[in-house]
């Protein structure tokens, strides 16, 4: 029997907590190396501050998020981003109140050790939420698509600390595959296996709850202590999408999230147009050499002009360098450009694996057409298309287009339905989140 369990929450506040005493320390050794042990007394408020703003941008930059935890690269990337901007905020406060100054070389010292340290300590955390007194049981309820995708990820994903008890059949359909996890019994069995297994997380997945769900039971389980969490938002805690087949429209009415405050939005576009015009004077001298290079090697316009949807349905032209030989859709009408479309020319392969080839859409940023996060803006002949195949495809045109998303970090290239499918349901959960 688990003596103590490790729920969600406590994992995460460990991380946090651990993580505040790793930049504290950090800025106190930086200090002690480059001014000397007696000088890292004098440091301890502005350690204090340095670790309270670093942990603000750490928790800002998504570093709190178990499907970060899981991806070293991409804990990099976005600890990088977190120790710049701390630093940037960090700026601004000792301008306000110089005496506040760590000093360049001891700030540059600490953010080294704050690095290797917090990259060091995710290392290891990974391993601790996989040892057993950390990981918590799960027990999922239901056997239909929903319940066994969960099953999978959480039995592929073990580094984010949850274990699969096993399943607990509904009563209908076929059963579970018995290579993911067993399946328990049925539903009158839920109570005697939550205790016979110590779980300490309950989720259901049923398919069909009106007249089938096991209230009693699952009372029962809460009151002991177990959590029990709904299947759909419990997936996209796991999975960082929203599973659209599993939806009902009453779930998205009622869940947390969606929200687009005024504030939110002003922010968003001031910073939008900030990084906008400084990015194009950056880029401007790359844009003139990559505009020669595709005006040299095949003839035509340099720039693609295409109508693409954007935020509440409103179309807008979208800008891109050329990738693609002119004319390449006369014969065949609109199709989605593939990885490895023998259309694209040679220049405009090495623009779209570099992504160069998006840089003209900094001027859709400052139009407004578009924003530097959001999901991509898909052709009017797509749209109509997938708005009739998949549900809540509308739903993504709640928010600005953008340059890149969350479906593009999270998802390769897509050229299909299936696709489109997989990458809406990163669309929703980046628009609710």
């Amino acid at each position: 029997m688990t003596l103590i369990r490790f729920s969600f929450r406590f994992r995460k506040l460990l991380l946090f907590l651990f993580e505040g005493a790793l930049i504290f320390l950090s800025v106190l050794g930086g200090v002690s190396l480059r001014m000397g042990v007696m000088e890292s007394g004098v440091a301890v408020p502005r350690a204090a501050l340095t670790t309270g703003v670093t942990l603000l941008c750490l928790y800002y930059a998504d570093l709190y998020n178990p499907k970060v935890i899981k991806e070293m690269r991409e804990l990099v990337i976005r600890l990088f981003q977190a120790l710049g901007a701390s630093y940037i905020l960090l700026a601004a406060v000792y301008y306000a109140y110089p005496p506040l100054i760590v000093g360049r070389g001891a700030a540059l010292v600490s953010a080294g050790l704050i690095l290797c340290l917090i990259v060091t300590w995710r290392l290891f955390y990974r391993g601790l939420l996989m040892t057993p007194g950390m990981e918590e049981k799960v027990l999922i309820v239901g056997s239909g698509a929903l319940a066994v995708d969960l099953g999978r990820e959480i039995a592929a994903n073990r580094n984010l600390g949850y274990r699969l008890a096993g399943f607990i059949h509904e009563g209908n359909g076929a059963a579970p595959p018995a290579n993911v996890a067993p399946v328990l019994g049925g539903i009158a069995e839920i109570e005697e296996q939550s205790r016979r297994l110590d779980v300490s997380r309950i989720v259901v997945c049923l398919d069909e709850r009106r007249g089938r769900l096991p209230v009693q039971a699952l009372l029962a389980c809460k009151t002991r202590g177990v959590e029990i969490d709904e299947g759909a938002e419990f997936y996209e805690r796991v999975t960082g999408k929203i599973p659209i087949d599993a939806l009902r429209p009453s779930w998205l009415i009622f869940s947390t999230g969606f929200e687009h405050s005024r504030l939110t939005r002003w922010s968003k576009r001031a910073l939008d147009l900030a990084a906008a015009a400084a990015a194009l004077l950056l880029a401007l001298p790359c844009m003139i050499l990559i505009a020669l290079a595709v005006r040299l090697e095949s003839p035509g316009p340099v720039l693609f002009r295409q109508e693409r949807v954007g935020e509440n349905g409103r179309t807008f032209v979208l800008y891109k360098f050329r990738s693609m030989r002119v004319g390449a859709e006369e014969e065949t009408g609109p199709v989605w450009a593939g990885a490895l479309d023998d259309r694209v020319t040679r220049v405009g392969r090495i623009l779209r694996s570099a992504r160069l080839d998006e840089l003209p859409q900094l001027l859709n940023v400052l139009r407004g057409d578009m924003s530097f996060v959001g999901p991509r803006p898909e052709r009017p002949y797509f749209v109509e298309q997938l708005t009739r195949i998949l549900p809540y495809y509308p739903l993504r045109h709640a928010v600005r287009p953008g340059i890149t998303g969350w479906a593009q970090v999270r998802y390769s290239y897509g050229a299909s339905v299936e696709d489109a499918k997989e990458k809406l349901q990163y669309d929703l959960y980046y628009i609710k989140n």
